[in-house]
């Protein structure tokens, strides 16, 4: 459902679609929410899109209809014990040039902060919103945007490292100033850095760095994937194949790859098959 095709129809007729499409959307958070806890995955990725449209005065009415499911379905990963995180798209800019991109930015963020504080997500970094630097060579006007936001933001707001704006220790540095915590992307990292190998010292000693940005050092969020055709590929592979050493003292880990829940189940049966062959 595009913005224009949506626009297309009347407003009785929109309302209507907008309720299917939240409808279904919301079911299908619950059958992900129930293969995670059959699975033993305690970590899920909200789309960003889970309720397009809700930004606008239209989506917030018809939204509001479905409070109460949203609100059960959010409970429910509470007490099964599933973190819920939110990657918001790249139109998320909060050190643009332009403050016509920063607002809608902060619009953006208001929605996801609304949907989680209906989901009954606590507003802390265990309901982590995350997203990149954005402008490259403009931390510090980051670093003031990202303090002065609402508390329903901010209270979830995290940044990582990407390929080519913000290096893993530029990143860092933002993180201190503006008070979040830090997200560590080791293919990120290896990418902008030219490394060889997940092996390198670097990588161990940011993921520690990064750990002192998080209140809860136990909430500590990292990223996994692997190069699609190379080692520095910055494209996602299908499937986790390699895996830095240092991750072993990382809380949580969450894996980027094209084929999601079968790359997961694919280090599962590796950790099982290495865990048995030590005994």
């Amino acid at each position: 459902m595009t913005r224009k095709r949506l626009l297309q129809l009347d407003a009785a007729e929109q309302k209507s679609a907008l309720r299917r499409l939240y409808a279904d959307n919301l079911s299908r958070l619950d059958i992900a929410i129930d293969y995670c806890h059959a699975h033993g995955i305690r970590l899920y990725r909200l789309t960003s899109a889970l309720f397009p449209f809700a930004d606008d005065p239209l989506g917030e009415d018809v939204l509001e209809e479905f409070a109460e499911g949203v609100a059960a379905t959010g409970q429910r990963a509470l007490d099964l014990g599933i973190r819920l995180v939110l990657h918001p798209d790249q139109f998320v800019v909060l050190n643009s040039e332009s403050p016509q991109v920063v607002e809608n930015s902060i619009k953006i963020l208001q929605t996801h902060a609304r949907v989680m504080d209906m989901l009954t997500q606590p507003r802390s970094c265990w309901a982590l919103i995350e997203i990149h630097g954005g402008k490259s060579g403009r931390g510090q006007q980051l670093a003031r945007v990202i303090r002065q936001l609402p508390k329903a933001i901010r209270s979830r707001l995290a940044l990582e490292n990407d390929e080519y704006s913000y290096s893993a220790s530029e990143i860092l540095e933002v993180c201190r100033a503006a008070r979040v915590p830090m997200v560590f992307d080791a293919h990120h990292h290896v990418v902008h850095e030219k490394l060889e190998s997940y092996e390198d010292a670097s990588i161990a000693e940011i993921l520690r760095a990064a750990r002192e940005t998080w209140p809860v050092p136990e909430w500590q969020l990292v990223h996994i994937s692997n190069g699609r055709e190379s080692f520095n590929d910055r494209r996602h592979s299908d499937l986790i194949s390699a895996m830095p050493s240092a991750y072993r003292n990382a809380p949580w880990i969450e894996v980027e790859a094209k084929h999601k829940e079968l790359a997961i189940e694919k280090l599962k049966d590796e950790s099982l098959s290495n865990t048995a062959g030590r005994s």
